[in-house]
């Protein structure tokens, strides 16, 4: 699900993940903690797209929860700056990527 707001700046996605098994909320904060280009936002808050994206490179990631009746189903909300992680920096770290693994 994409959620288009009237903002000059930022995407955000409300994404629902299926899982084989029961989510363990803890390790996959542990993840996301640890991922690079992520930032979490704790628990209890929500971020949004003009109050933390806008101008950052970085994917906000907050209201992380398993379903409201499948313990095997993972809820997220995202946001990021479209113009930046969305366009631009994408293409440069894609191009890394290619250079890095490839040349």
């Amino acid at each position: 699900t994409c959620i288009q707001a009237p903002v000059f700046f930022g995407d955000s996605f409300s994404v629902t993940l299926q899982s084989a098994s029961a989510v363990d909320l803890a390790k996959v904060n542990a993840a996301l903690e640890d991922a690079p280009g992520i930032e979490l936002v704790e628990a209890g808050d929500y971020p949004t797209a003009v109050g933390d994206a806008v101008g950052q490179d970085v994917v906000y990631v907050g209201r992380v929860r398993t379903g409201i009746d499948d313990p095997s189903e993972l809820n997220l909300w995202l946001t990021s700056d479209n113009v930046r992680k969305g366009a631009a920096l994408n293409a440069v770290q894609v191009a890394e990527l290619l250079i890095k693994d490839l040349l």
